[in-house]
């Protein structure tokens, strides 16, 4: 049995509302999402990777902010995109 994955990057996650209810990046050019990821840092509202902007992924690596949490509905996950760890609640 492996043990669980880690993900280093906890200490700066807080509670932190969206700062918005869309894709900051597309809302802002015309661009379309599938689905959204807000920044557990700072709010940062961005599509997820299978959008073609892929603003969340591109955020972490910009500002510096590697967890993110699901905004979909039914969803209770988080991901960190440093450590590639998937994270329950």
């Amino acid at each position: 049995m492996s043990p669980e994955p880690i993900c280093r990057h906890l200490d700066g996650v807080h509670p932190v509302p969206a700062r918005g209810r869309g894709c900051e990046e597309c809302l802002a050019t015309g661009g379309q999402w599938l689905h959204l990821r807000r920044c557990l840092h700072c709010g940062h509202v961005g599509c997820c990777d299978q959008s073609p902007g892929r603003h969340a992924s591109g955020h972490a690596g910009e500002a510096g902010h590697p967890v993110v949490e699901s905004m979909q509905p039914n969803e209770d996950w988080r991901w960190c995109f440093v450590d590639e760890v998937y994270l329950e609640g």
